[in-house]
């Protein structure tokens, strides 16, 4: 079983004790069906009569993704229909409604947005996750400058949380063991060289201040910390992802589908602006599916050190206003190799790690009630 926990520093042995909470949602073990509704939302696909019709309703809900209308439904071609196909009315019938339902259940959870007042018609983009919800975070032990990674932001019921990978963090294994991080935020929407420091420590009172979790296979590599938002500058712009931006179940994306890290890698950014840079991705792996057994799935792509923390994004093709642009697929971790590997003559796989980002609704939940 997954858990959610705050991990607690021992003074006598340095080891880390776990306090642990039920996990509210997984991804689906091996041999497990990919289930059908958003545990966010509650709002789950009419249990299919076939395969086929399964089929339909997930073309349905991808073509909601994309943006196109309910009368793109192609059970409403001429080609389609009992004229041309000779079959009855009903089965006509019951394909168009399953394509319907698919339809509907994707449009639910995206709808309605919200997005900061401002009192001005800004550009669109200055509303954009994948460059105002990501960050750059900085790792200090006392003043001494330690690494640069990734991380973004996670708005759930008011409270606003920064995402990242838990290495990022702490890492026994190398020794990484930050006492404090540093992000920057824009102030200024139309000046973004208007920047403000945001100094976060790691531990309060012999505690960690971040939340992780673990599951029957291990660790999940995945952190969340609360900012406090009193800390916050008034005027801070800050486009965080949240539970609407997570897609329904896990079938509504495949293998090879096109998706967008954005981050730091390498600490390359445009440093004038404070703005990440993206690298172009695909799912390489069954989504919805643990690989090996643990909680990720694969992308590749070109990734580099710093890029550990950063969303993975699949863009939403959408004509809609106030609709989230993107689908919060998972939490880019690191690059995959094979141990069989050899590092002379064979080249690098260019696959990585992504947790399923819906691990976030128990962190954020868990976290909700350590401070409750």
């Amino acid at each position: 079983m997954l858990e959610a926990s705050r991990a607690e520093a021992s003074p006598l042995t340095g080891q880390v004790l776990q306090r642990s909470c039920p996990l509210l949602s997984r991804p689906p073990t091996w041999g497990e069906a990919a289930p059908t509704a958003d545990s966010a939302q509650g709002e789950p696909f009419l249990e299919p009569v076939s395969a086929e019709h399964a089929e339909l309703q997930r073309q349905g809900a991808k073509a909601a993704a994309r943006g196109e209308a309910q009368a793109s439904n192609p059970m409403l071609e001429t080609i389609n229909k009992p004229g041309a196909t000779g079959e009855t009315e009903q089965v006509w019938v019951d394909r168009r409604d399953a394509w319907d339902r698919g339809h509907d259940a994707q449009q639910r959870p995206m709808a309605a947005v919200p997005r900061p007042p401002d009192g001005s018609e800004a550009n669109e983009r200055d509303h954009d996750e994948a460059l105002f919800g990501v960050t750059r975070i900085l790792t200090f032990a006392g003043t001494k400058a330690l690494t640069s990674a990734s991380g973004f932001f996670f708005e759930r019921d008011g409270r606003l949380f920064l995402v990242t990978s838990r290495h990022v963090l702490f890492d026994a294994p190398t020794g990484h063991a930050p006492d404090r991080i540093e992000i920057k935020l824009h102030t200024d929407a139309r000046n973004l060289t208007e920047l403000t420091t945001l100094s976060i420590l790691l531990h309060r009172d012999g505690l960690t201040a971040w939340s992780e979790a673990r599951d029957s296979a291990g660790e999940v590599d995945v952190a969340v910390l609360e900012i406090d938002r009193t800390e916050l500058p008034v005027d801070y712009i800050v486009r965080p992802f949240g539970p609407e931006h997570l897609p329904i179940g896990f079938d509504l994306f495949e293998v090879g589908d096109r998706l967008a890290i954005p981050g730091f890698p390498l600490g390359f950014f445009d440093t004038v602006h404070q703005l990440p840079v993206v690298r172009q991705a695909s799912i390489a792996s069954w989504y919805g599916v643990r690989f090996q057994g643990l909680g990720y799935f694969l992308t590749d792509a070109r990734m580099h050190r710093g890029s550990s923390g950063s969303p993975v994004l699949a863009r939403v093709e959408s004509a809609f206003s106030g609709r989230a642009r993107w689908c919060l697929l998972g939490v880019h971790s690191s690059r995959m190799d094979m141990s069989t590997r050899d590092a002379a003559l064979d080249d690098s796989l260019g696959l990585n790690c992504a947790w399923y980002a819906d691990v976030l609704l128990t962190l954020t939940s868990s976290a909700s009630d350590d401070h409750s």
